[in-house]
C-alpha cells in the first residue's frame, strides 16, 4: 500500500473527528496515524483537540528514524505497531471512558476477556459470539521507548490482535 499524504492525513483527521463527536479524546488527548508505506505515516501532532484537528496539526513522520519535531511522545506506540505487523494500515489511541475502565478491571492481570458478546463477531475470524477475546492490557508508562518494547515482545505472540489497552489510560486499536 502506498498513499500520499494529504490521502493518509484526511484519514487521520476522518479518525480523530469521529473520536471528538464521541467524547473519546478530551482535551489535548489521542493520537490517530495512517500509514503512507513501509517507511512513513501521517500522525497527529502533539497538543491540540485532536477532536477538531486539521491539516496543520497532522505531521509527516518515519515508521522507524529520528522522530520529527511536533512528535507526541505517544506516537512511538503507533511506530512499534506498523513496524511489527506491515498489515496495520491505521492506529487510533484514544481515552475513552468505558476502555479506560476497563483497563482498570484488570488490575494483576495482562488481560480484560470480552466474551459471549454478540458484538465479537465483527473481529475478522469471530463466527459466533460462543466465543472469547482476550484484550492485553500493559501498565501505564511515560518511558514510551521501554512501554513500546514491553508491548513489541508481548504482541508479536498474540495472532489475531486487533488492539490493547493501558491501564488508567486508554485504547489503542487498528
Amino acid at each position: 500500500m502506498v498513499i500520499d499524504f494529504d490521502t493518509a492525513a484526511l484519514g487521520v483527521m476522518r479518525m480523530a473527528h469521529h473520536a471528538g463527536l464521541r467524547d473519546w479524546v478530551p482535551a489535548t488527548s489521542g493520537n490517530f496515524s495512517v500509514r503512507m508505506d513501509n517507511l512513513h505515516c501521517a500522525v497527529t501532532a502533539t497538543g491540540g483537540d485532536k477532536g477538531q484537528v486539521t491539516m496543520e496539526g497532522i505531521i509527516l513522520a518515519p515508521i522507524d528514524g529520528p522522530a520529527p519535531e511536533r512528535q507526541s511522545a505517544e506516537a512511538e506506540l503507533h511506530y512499534v505497531l506498523y513496524r511489527l505487523d506491515a498489515s496495520i494500515g491505521a492506529v487510533a489511541h484514544v481515552h475513552a471512558m468505558p476502555a479506560v475502565l476497563a483497563s482498570l478491571t484488570a488490575q494483576g492481570k495482562d488481560h480484560v476477556r470480552l466474551e459471549g458478546l454478540e458484538l465479537l463477531k465483527a473481529f475478522a475470524g469471530l463466527k459466533t459470539h460462543e466465543t472469547a477475546l482476550d484484550v492485553p492490557v500493559f501498565e501505564n508508562d511515560q518511558d514510551m521507548i521501554r512501554l513500546g518494547r514491553i508491548a513489541k515482545e508481548r504482541l508479536a505472540g498474540i495472532r489475531p490482535c486487533w488492539g490493547f489497552l493501558i491501564a488508567g489510560h486508554g485504547l489503542y486499536a487498528w
